[in-house]
This record gives structure tokens, C-alpha cells and sequence, in this order.
């Protein structure tokens, strides 16, 4: 059976299951290609402005976090592809070797940043120690779900890790939560940028849960057939 015709019998609903991982690297190009275009300031010199001084000033915890969430969204999406689970296990174990330290480097140098940076406008205490608790439930998580597939409890460790990857991966969709003052032409003040910044992390944390609760269910009779025939 060739290619074309192999992916003709594939069911929709597997279809379907194929394009989560591609979606969620195009929700990361955004964040990527913005930390992409801060390190290559900081490599070769640029300006510095009101924007970009504490990263002059202090670069380590920025080029930590921007290397190890560029890592572990782009090749995490990859860990929800289903289908490439089942053909190479192995893979999938080998690169979540690589992520975990690539998330918790994310998670904690995203908490360094919050402290050792000053606040900028207009974030203000609200957004700082937003990313505190964000940072923290993310690291947690990773670790939740490293010591369940330690224990074998491979439900568990696929919900923790669905979290700290959800969380981790928000930057994305904090671009869209910002939209409406983009659209405007002007800065969100110190309120707006909290609550963009917050819808962000809640919405990616809900989609999370509604997958974990969904893949949960129990296969209804008709399906489970289905599947084995």
C-alpha cells in the first residue's frame, strides 16, 4: 500500500489528531521568532533603550529562558502526535529526556526574570507575581509528571505533563489576548496587560484540562468495536 493510499484509510478523527502538533508550533512561531530576534540583539549589539536595558544589563536568565522554551514548545508539540508515539517509542522517551530540563529551565528562569529584572511598564506587581505562580505550577508540573512515569502511572504523567507544556506554551496565545489594543493602536495599561496576561495562561490551562478530562471517558461500546475490527 502506498503513501496516498495508506493515508486515505486513515480515519478522520486521526486526521484530525495529526494536525495538533503542527497547530500548536504555529501558536509558538510568535514567542520563538520574538526571543529569536532578542538573543541576536544581545549577540551582536543593538540600541539600548527604556526596553531592553535589563537584558543588557543581566542576559543569562533571558537567554536561558528564551533557549529552553524555544526547545521545549517546538519539540514538545511533537509529543502530542499520537501516531508517532506508536511508531517510535523510543523517540518519544529520548525527547522527553531533552524537554523536562528544557521546561523546568524555562519555568525557572521565567521566575528569575520576575525578581531580578525591574518591572517594566506596564506590568506592574500584578504580572510579576503572576509569572511567579505560573513559573512555579509549571515546574511543579514537570516534576509531577516526571515522578509519575517513573511509577509507571502513564495517565498521570500525560495530564502533568499536558499542564507544564499548556502553561509553557501561552506566550502564543497571550499574543492574541492582546489583540484587542493591537487592533487599537495603543499600550494596555497596567490592568489590561494583568488580564491579557492572565487570559493567556487560563485559556491554555482549560483547553489542557478539557483534553485530559475527554481522553479520561470511557470508549463507548459502538466505538470500542470499532476500534478493534
Amino acid at each position: 500500500m502506498d503513501a496516498a493510499r495508506r493515508d486515505r484509510t486513515i480515519d478522520p478523527v486521526t486526521r484530525r489528531a495529526r494536525l495538533v502538533p503542527y497547530s500548536l508550533v504555529a501558536l509558538s512561531l510568535v514567542p520563538v521568532i520574538a526571543g529569536a530576534f532578542r538573543v541576536t540583539q544581545l549577540a551582536v549589539g543593538a540600541p539600548v533603550d527604556d526596553g531592553n536595558a535589563r537584558f543588557f544589563d543581566s542576559p543569562v536568565p533571558v537567554v536561558l529562558h528564551i533557549v529552553g522554551a524555544t526547545v521545549y514548545c517546538l519539540l514538545g508539540a511533537f509529543q502530542f502526535d499520537a501516531g508517532l508515539r506508536r511508531r517510535r517509542p523510543g523517540w518519544h522517551r529520548i525527547a522527553g529526556r531533552l524537554l523536562i530540563p528544557c521546561g523546568l529551565t524555562a519555568a525557572l528562569s521565567g521566575m528569575w526574570m520576575a525578581v531580578a529584572y525591574d518591572v517594566p511598564a506596564p506590568d506592574g506587581t500584578g504580572v510579576m507575581v503572576l509569572r511567579l505562580v505560573v513559573g512555579s505550577v509549571m515546574a511543579l508540573s514537570i516534576v509531577l509528571g516526571f515522578a509519575a512515569v517513573r511509577r509507571r502511572d502513564f495517565t498521570a504523567h500525560r495530564a502533568w505533563m499536558m499542564r507544564g507544556y499548556a502553561l509553557g506554551i501561552a506566550a502564543g496565545t497571550q499574543a492574541f489576548t492582546h489583540l484587542p489594543w493591537a487592533v487599537a493602536g495603543t499600550a494596555p495599561d497596567e490592568l489590561g496587560r494583568f488580564a491579557a496576561m492572565a487570559a493567556g495562561w487560563l485559556i491554555n490551562l482549560a483547553v489542557a484540562e478539557w483534553f485530559i478530562w475527554r481522553s479520561r471517558r470511557p470508549v463507548r461500546p459502538a466505538v470500542a468495536a470499532g476500534l478493534t475490527s
